[in-house]
């Protein structure tokens, strides 16, 4: 496979709305609603272009997440931190290192641009690979009615959250 991760463009945005529906349409826990959500995100004042990001193979896409920031919350406090949402692989390109590749590249860029943590709601089995952990277990609890152990935050620097407490608003 010659598999391409590159920022994602305006001209990807019709192809990525298709390939986040498809994808969701097999997910375990949909709303059905991501690709919308894909495209509110994209029109909210927390989307930065460089940690949208889409993989790509022979130039069509199989791949896309998107990073975009948030806030925890304590009292009159605001630390800025990333939202991963959503993961979408298509269907015959899953177990094969796609959504890997476009969480550890996002990672990296995050790191560049200065974030240094990352939430998002998900599979814990899927997730803690990569160094998620429940958000509680850091001091910090949801703002949606969610169950604690599919809201997870992961530290892209050692000991980032250890001075974080509050609220992840979404």
């Amino acid at each position: 496979m010659n598999i391409i991760i590159r920022q994602e463009n305006a001209k990807d945005f019709t192809a990525i709305y298709d390939l986040v529906k498809t994808a969701f349409e097999t997910a375990k826990v949909t709303n059905g609603k991501e690709q919308d959500f894909v495209n509110e995100l994209r029109n909210g004042s927390g989307y930065i272009s460089q940690l949208a990001l889409v993989a790509e193979e022979h130039e069509n896409l199989i791949g896309h997440i998107m990073f975009t920031t948030t806030y925890i919350v304590n009292g009159d406090a605001r630390a800025a931190t990333l939202l991963l949402a959503p993961l979408s692989v298509a269907l015959a390109y899953r177990n094969k290192g796609i959504g890997s590749r476009l969480i550890n590249e996002g990672f990296r860029l995050a790191r560049e641009l200065g974030y240094n943590s990352v939430f998002l709601v998900g599979d814990p089995g899927y997730y803690h690979r990569f160094g998620f952990k429940a958000s509680v277990n850091f001091g910090i609890t949801n703002s949606a009615a969610i169950p604690d152990e599919y809201v997870m935050a992961c530290e892209l620097v050692a000991n980032a959250l250890l001075e974080t407490k509050g609220i992840i608003k979404w």
